[in-house]
């Protein structure tokens, strides 16, 4: 009975020995394996830092400050102010023609009597007089008709044209010429800076301001 049992045990044993042998040999395994997958996902994560991170060198020399973006470029509002003088003697020229011709449908209908005078005066000239009135008055409306029409084309920029209006008339007061050492032979260039449309302009400007200077002192020493 003794020898029975010992024969039914051996197997059993057997079959323990063979799973202890096998068992640390797959946790010996399994352990590498998890040190390299984790060292893996960790130097996944390191890249993607390293991408999703941004240099800030990079960055602040392609994005524009916020004093930048609320200032305009002087070339572009010079040429801006270029634009706008043009659309005010584009409508300055049929305003002049419109207030003529509405001077001449006017008075040159009404009866003319010499016989009665107009504050003593014949009532011929005095209609023409008014009628070159109506021109006058058509062609000093032109510019503020245009400015107006020009004004509603640049409503989202006009904050920024009137800031470099002011910085601009600073500009010109600073750097234009004295305009009681004019004569004759040396007027004042350009004194209020109408004809500056672009950097080039305004750097001829001011050779013309320095031109008159120079001018203007070699007179008074003569003198």
């Amino acid at each position: 009975m003794s020898m029975r049992v010992q024969l039914e045990l051996r197997p059993l044993a057997g079959s323990l020995k063979a799973s202890g042998r096998f068992q640390p040999s797959s946790v010996s395994r399994s352990r590498p394996q998890f040190f390299t997958t984790c060292r893996a996902k960790s130097t996944k994560a390191a890249k993607a830092a390293k991408v999703e991170v941004p240099n800030p060198s990079s960055t602040v020399g392609k994005q524009p400050s916020q004093a930048e973006k609320e200032t305009l470029p002087w070339q572009e509002y010079l040429t801006i102010r270029k634009r706008k003088r043009r659309w005010e003697t584009a409508v300055t020229i049929p305003a002049t023609a419109a207030g003529f011709f509405a001077g001449v449908s006017y008075f040159g209908t009404l009866e003319v009597d010499p016989t009665k005078p107009i504050f003593n005066i014949d009532p011929m000239y005095v209609y023409g007089a008014a009628t070159l009135g109506c021109a006058g008055m058509g062609y000093l409306l032109g510019p503020v008709i245009g400015s107006s029409i020009w004004r509603l084309t640049h409503r989202r920029l006009m904050r920024l044209i009137e800031q470099r209006d002011k910085e601009f008339h600073q500009h010109i007061v600073k750097n234009r010429v004295d305009p009681t050492a004019q004569s004759a032979t040396n007027p004042v260039p350009d004194y209020y800076g109408e004809k500056i449309g672009s950097l080039h302009d305004y750097r001829q400007w001011l050779r013309d301001q320095a031109k008159f200077r120079r001018k203007a002192a070699g007179f008074l020493s003569e003198d």
